[in-house]
């Protein structure tokens, strides 16, 4: 069969490929249109993010029997059309769980003992060490929203701590020795700390809303290493202004992809041609300046380990597929 290579990846993935007897061709640079335009020559397509493989592309690939996605979602892949077309999807959320239990366990800790507020504090010549007294994560209730294979990852990093982990998920019986499944209303009485791991769709889009925040007994932190657009950020910055909130640590964030990094480029203005910094959201501003706030460019995944375990398991899975 012949693969398409769309976005580079750990070399061992062409590697393997090749052994197994697939034929390999790379294009990292052609439009979407002109992948559209060949698409119907390959048997396979291999992907990270570079864009959407939606029903008008996956029209043109009347030879697709499969996507590999290197990475841990799908949401940038018609799900529906492509099972309607008996495409095998394989996405990788085996080779990159551990880096974000890590990266979250990491923003948590680094949160609590305000480690970032006073490393820039002390570079700049500032000695506070009251205003830098931390917080212990021992004795405090951990909630997980989302336990698969991101949020079980993390409950595991949690095991040298005394702490309670529980979990809920619109599934049942998905927890285990390392949390305790509980339902909506008790996650919102216990927790302390919140941390989320669910995908992006339908129904978790928005999901961390004015609502979804007031409903819970005690002021608590929020963690999102999942995607995005499943926190209002408005809403967000209330509940910190508030207090209700009490720090949040965000590895995703929904001015992400082309929004996000226009947001700090000087443009020119039509009327007087000098250059000005273009208008951020006010509540991005408000996370930017704000000590209470740790921000990370969606890398919870992004290890140099994690490169390679993700490559690893689409080629398992494309293996025990076709092989």
């Amino acid at each position: 069969m012949k693969v398409l290579h769309i976005d580079t990846n750990h070399p061992l993935l062409i590697q393997q490929l090749n052994d197994l007897g697939f034929e390999n061709d790379e294009d990292y640079t052609s439009s979407k249109t002109e992948i559209e335009n060949k698409i119907h020559l390959y048997d396979g397509l291999i992907i990270r993010s570079r864009f959407s493989i939606d029903q008008s592309f996956l029209e043109k690939a009347i030879n697709l029997k499969f996507i590999g996605r290197l990475g841990a979602g799908l949401e940038n892949i018609d799900t529906r059309y492509a099972k309607e077309q008996d495409i095998f999807l394989a996405a990788a959320p085996e080779g990159n769980r551990n880096a974000v239990g890590e990266h979250t366990l990491g923003m948590l800790l680094s949160l609590f003992n305000k480690l970032n507020k006073a490393d820039k504090e002390v570079r700049s010549g500032k000695w506070d060490r009251e205003g830098n007294r931390g917080v212990e994560l021992d004795g405090k209730t951990v909630g997980i929203v989302g336990y698969g294979n991101m949020g079980k990852a993390f409950a595991k990093k949690l095991r040298g701590f005394d702490v309670e982990v529980i979990c809920y998920d619109i599934l049942g019986g998905v927890c285990d020795e390392n949390a305790r499944q509980v339902g909506i209303l008790e996650l919102q009485q216990k927790t302390d700390v919140l941390s989320l791991h669910v995908p992006q769709t339908e129904s978790t889009i928005g999901m961390i809303n004015e609502a979804f925040i007031n409903a819970f007994k005690k002021p608590f932190w929020l963690f999102n290493t999942a995607r995005g657009k499943c926190v209002v950020t408005k809403d967000l910055v209330v509940a910190l202004k508030s207090g209700k909130i009490l720090g949040a640590g965000l590895d995703v964030l929904e001015y992400e992809k082309s929004s996000f990094e226009s947001m700090f480029i000087p443009h020119e203005t039509s009327n007087t041609g000098e250059k000005q910094e273009n208008k951020m959201p006010e509540a991005f501003q408000y996370l930017v300046e704000s000590d209470k706030v740790l921000l990370t460019p969606h890398v919870a995944g992004w290890t140099i380990e994690s490169k390679e375990k993700l490559a690893q398991t689409v080629v398992n899975k494309i293996k025990a597929k076709f092989c």
